[in-house]
């Protein structure tokens, strides 16, 4: 009978302590990867104020521009980054989790994804088509694979989303009406 009561008075002093902790921690942590490739944990404040502020539910990704400001992401974004980080990042990085990319090496030199100058003018359905069928039959590289075939229509859509979060300058549908026709500049 004792053994019982020793083993639920631990038990419930540690959810205590667990609770306790929890409340008081200032912040939550993202683990992210800094410039020198190194894995870093980048906290991610917590603001008082009247509006609701979300840092995405599924997770964050750090400003390429600013590893300070973390941008939040929801469930599509977040898988639009686990598929970037798997098939684009080689290219579409200037870096990677395992070092340089392959991005110099490819001519012409493939857009960054965070390229908001570039990329903010093109309509949805036109990166949709590039990442489908790839650059040959859309007038660019010729090294980028038509991913059409080994992505879902969601995958793709996925991605879409993650490229139109991290974009810089940000996107928005008012800048990409205002550009004219959705294709992109080659020039």
């Amino acid at each position: 009978m004792r053994i019982p009561a020793i083993y639920l008075s631990v038990l419930i002093a540690t959810l205590a302590i667990a609770l306790g902790v929890e409340k008081t921690r200032a912040s939550q942590v993202c683990w992210c990867w800094s410039q020198d490739q190194g894995m870093i944990a980048v906290p991610i404040p917590h603001h008082r104020s009247e509006q609701y502020e979300s840092y995405g539910s599924y997770g964050v990704e750090a400003d390429w521009n600013d590893a300070s400001h973390m941008l939040p992401l929801n469930y599509e974004q977040a898988q639009g980054k686990r598929i970037f980080y798997q098939q684009c990042v080689w290219c579409h990085a200037d870096a990677t989790p395992a070092g340089p990319s392959n991005r110099s090496n490819v001519t012409p030199t493939p857009s960054l994804m965070n390229d908001g100058a570039t990329l903010n003018k093109l309509k949805d359905s036109a990166i949709i088509q590039i990442i489908a069928e790839g650059g040959s039959k859309t007038g660019s590289s010729a090294m980028m694979p038509p991913y059409g075939k080994s992505l879902t229509p969601e995958d793709i859509h996925s991605l879409v989303a993650y490229i139109r979060v991290i974009a810089s300058p940000p996107y928005s549908t008012a800048f990409r009406s205002a550009a004219g026709s959705g294709k992109a500049d080659t020039k």
